[in-house]
């Protein structure tokens, strides 16, 4: 049994007193597994006892909201305005920080809905980007490289 899957299972038992399918346990463990690989750069985890100590946070978390009623088989079907309301979730969900950091647009529908996104590297990479090239183009020009 894997470590994801073994803290999965404590905190269910723990929070909920509840015993997950293991079809859930398998889910979950792979959207937790693959949080802590996105977040690997971000945060120092450079010790077993720190990766552990986050997983079993991320775990709690995903455990916490599942208690609350924020999980797949709890989808209400109208909204408050008793307006009928669809939800679907991107396995691409998970995105690396550099990415959310890069968003600078959102265009939305009449409901609320994504439409557009613009995504731009941050403001020193474009200035690092364009000296580059330029650096470049001389190099070529000066010595035909």
């Amino acid at each position: 049994m894997e470590i994801t899957e073994r803290i999965l299972k404590e905190v269910f038992h723990k929070l909920l007193n509840n015993e997950p399918k293991p079809e859930i346990l398998n889910k979950l463990q792979i959207v937790i597994d693959g949080m802590m690989e996105k977040f690997q750069d971000t945060f120092e985890l450079d010790s077993i006892q720190r990766q552990n100590t986050f997983r079993a946070i991320i775990c709690s978390m995903f455990v916490h909201g599942w208690g609350m009623g924020m999980h797949p088989f709890n989808s209400p079907d109208k909204n408050l305005d008793d307006k009928s309301i669809e939800v679907r979730v991107s396995k691409d969900i998970l995105i690396p920080l550099e990415n959310i950091k890069a968003l600078r647009y959102v265009k939305k529908d009449k409901e609320g809905r994504i439409k557009k996104v613009l995504f731009e590297p941050d403001q020193h990479e474009r200035v690092k980007s364009q000296i580059d090239s330029l650096l470049d183009k001389i190099s070529r020009e000066k010595w035909g490289e």
